[in-house]
């Protein structure tokens, strides 16, 4: 089974009410690429400041603009939510949803967004308006408004 030493990396990072499934969910995801590509996680818990400089990416700062949320209003700032890309062959990142690296007549991507899903992660590529296609989160209910509330300076929020 090939891991990716940056992704475990960034899983400690998220909320610690969700470590221990994703450290699971990963190892599944890493059971089932089996060819040239792994898995990697690029983002998962993101300082309000650093979601503030996204959100301007493609307004005020040059660029595509690869968000609608600003610091606050994203899962990845309760360390809720993480974003993926596949590494190819060890040095190529992959945002194809559609290659079957490991040609078991499966796309690589979309067998990450099954597995994703069976732990109850929602897809961001299933969203009508602004599809985000690396993009999982886990809201357990709540708002971003209402988890900004529960932060209140906390690094994540008690829920």
């Amino acid at each position: 089974m090939k891991t990716d030493a940056i992704t475990i990396s960034r899983i400690e990072l998220m909320h610690p009410k969700v470590r221990e499934e994703v450290r699971r969910m990963y190892e599944a995801i890493c059971l089932a690429l089996t060819g040239r590509a792994v898995c990697r996680f690029t983002h998962t818990l993101r300082a309000f400041e650093e979601q503030d400089a996204l959100f301007a990416q493609g307004r005020s700062r040059p660029g595509k603009k690869v968000t609608n949320a600003r610091g606050g209003a994203s899962y990845h700032n309760y360390g809720l939510a993480f974003d993926i890309c596949l590494i190819v062959d060890g040095k190529t990142a992959s945002w194809d949803i559609k290659s079957d690296f490991d040609q078991d007549k499966k796309s690589d991507w979309m067998e990450v967004v099954a597995i994703a899903k069976s732990y109850g992660w929602e897809w961001g590529g299933d969203w009508a308006r602004f599809p985000d296609a690396p993009h999982f989160q886990k809201t357990f209910g709540f708002s971003t408004k209402q988890l900004r509330e529960l932060k209140k300076g906390q690094t994540y929020p008690e829920i």
